[in-house]
């Protein structure tokens, strides 16, 4: 439903990735499975997170007697690094603090370090199939033998971009070199920081932590959310955050943040 109301297409959706297995993070899971297998997908599917997942699937689409209109795979997360590379992303996971195991996920944009020119490669007849090196760094030799310096014909390019998600997570300063310098970090914060002792038995942190976490990792920009529906207004959470960390947003749904 939010994906309608958004507009988000769900042929956009290759990846998906679960941190944990507490109900407000996966119950929503089969349901977008099977409204995309009704929509007649066939594009595969990625789905990453606790290996019990695996089994609550199965489980599930067997119970409806539900054949996916396309291939799902599926992945364990089991162990911390690398886990899914395609053309234009490296996503690592990382182990959480949390009451039962839980994951984060850190996005890395993936970009060589030059751009081409075009129209200079052209006035020097470099051949487009030479492009690819040319990104990396490397120079150009024609057929009479002459070095064509890589700087004139690519500029440098901009520098790859960071996203990091923390899921649930009591307040872990383990999290400062995992996300250190990333370009927007999310990071949750249930209670403000008059409840810290709850917070620390419900394995959750406050707004100061997630904002001390940011501060400490010197990151670019934080998102905090997962509220406490305790709380009839999500202001004060802003407020306190900014105190420590100035650039901080609310994690809004219908929020779109560009990095």
């Amino acid at each position: 439903m939010q994906l309608s109301k958004y507009k988000i297409k769900r042929s956009k959706i290759t990846h998906i990735f679960i941190s944990h297995l507490h109900g407000d993070h996966y119950f929503g899971l089969i349901g977008l499975l099977t409204s995309m297998s009704l929509l007649n997908r066939t594009q595969e599917l990625h789905i990453f997170g606790p290996a019990q997942l695996e089994n609550i699937l199965q489980i599930q689409l067997e119970a409806g007697e539900v054949n996916l209109s396309f291939s799902l795979h599926f992945h364990a997360l089991t162990t911390s690094g690398i886990i899914a590379n395609t053309n234009k992303m490296e996503i690592h996971c990382f182990p959480v603090n949390h009451r039962i195991a839980c994951w984060g996920f850190l996005f890395k944009e993936k970009k060589n370090p030059r751009s081409v020119v075009p129209e200079n490669a052209r006035a020097y007849e470099i051949p487009s199939s030479f492009y690819e090196q040319l990104q990396k760094g490397a120079d150009y030799v024609n057929k009479k033998g002459t070095v064509i310096a890589n700087e004139a014909v690519t500029n440098a390019n901009t520098i790859a971009k960071t996203y990091a998600y923390c899921a649930d997570t009591i307040f872990d300063t383990n999290l400062v070199e995992i996300v250190r310098g990333v370009d927007l970090l999310y990071h949750e914060t249930t209670y403000l920081k008059d409840q810290e002792n709850k917070a620390k038995d419900r394995f959750h942190s406050t707004s100061i932590q997630a904002a001390t976490i940011a501060s400490l990792a010197n990151v670019k920009q934080l998102i905090i959310g997962h509220f406490s529906s305790k709380y009839e207004s999500i202001d004060p959470f802003l407020f306190e955050a900014k105190t420590v960390f100035e650039n901080t947003a609310l994690a809004i749904e219908g929020s779109c943040f560009k990095i």
